[in-house]
């Protein structure tokens, strides 16, 4: 039976991935708790929740990601992250204020695309109900 010293770690957004390297320990938090992963754990599959991931690679630093929503999935030494978005700090003080700008900015985009996408569609509903009207 051999064993690893360390896991091939990939965290990934949808348009690109943040990271990829060689972790010895990983800590994230899933909708039921906090956990740590070591690179003997068994496989596993688990929800993220909006949270700090701390990885430790193998030459002693420790990396900080503020992630949102994801999915953890632990195959082997292979450990594949995906999460909505994703941001390094490089600590956890300055990770806050990374976070705060980059998904209070998106979200700000994403509030105004929604607003264009409920006009469109009420515009639609509109049109819709004008062509079920008889015409005179």
């Amino acid at each position: 039976m051999s064993f690893a010293s360390a896991m091939q770690v990939s965290l990934r957004v949808p348009t690109h991935e943040v990271f990829s390297g060689r972790v010895v320990k990983l800590f994230a938090v899933a909708e039921n708790g906090a956990f740590g992963m070591l690179p003997n754990h068994i496989d596993y599959v688990t929800s993220l929740v909006p949270s700090v991931l701390i990885l430790s690679l193998d030459d002693g630093r420790e990396l900080f990601f503020g992630i949102d929503e994801g999915v953890l999935v632990k195959k082997g030494y292979e450990v594949d992250i995906a999460v909505r978005r994703g941001v390094q700090g490089d600590d956890l003080d300055s990770l806050n204020d990374t976070v705060q700008v980059s998904f209070v900015e998106v979200d700000e985009e994403e509030r105004v695309a929604r607003s264009a996408l409920s006009r469109l569609e009420a515009g639609i509903v509109r049109r819709f109900g004008e062509l079920r009207k008889p015409r005179l």
